[in-house]
């Protein structure tokens, strides 16, 4: 059934997205990997954590419309460069932990 033009598009259950820290596993695997192409069973099967293959799919996806990788025939690399700006500011940054376990 097609939605009507002023009506929203039903949800689709069947497709998982990613959460950020999926995303964020992903982006440090391919940081530490940059030297060569990683194809995508590759990269599936030495992630620390097992993820289905459509959500990978789509955290890839995220990343290549971002500008962080590329992708060609020989698989994907990470590209993305931090600026000097942001490097300086975030060492001299404070990290704030939160732990929801402690909370009152």
């Amino acid at each position: 059934m097609k939605p009507k033009k002023n009506q929203l598009k039903p949800i689709d259950f069947s497709v998982r997205y990613p959460n950020l820290s999926t995303v964020l596993m992903i982006e440090d695997y391919l940081k530490k990997n940059n030297d060569i192409p990683i194809k995508i069973t590759q990269l599936r099967e030495n992630l620390p954590k097992k993820i289905m293959f459509k959500t990978l799919k789509i955290a890839l996806d995220y990343l290549y419309i971002s500008g962080k990788i590329i992708y060609g025939p020989k698989g994907f690399q990470w590209t993305y460069q931090e600026s000097k700006e942001i490097k300086s500011f975030l060492k001299d940054a404070y990290e704030f932990k939160y732990d929801a376990k402690k909370r009152n």
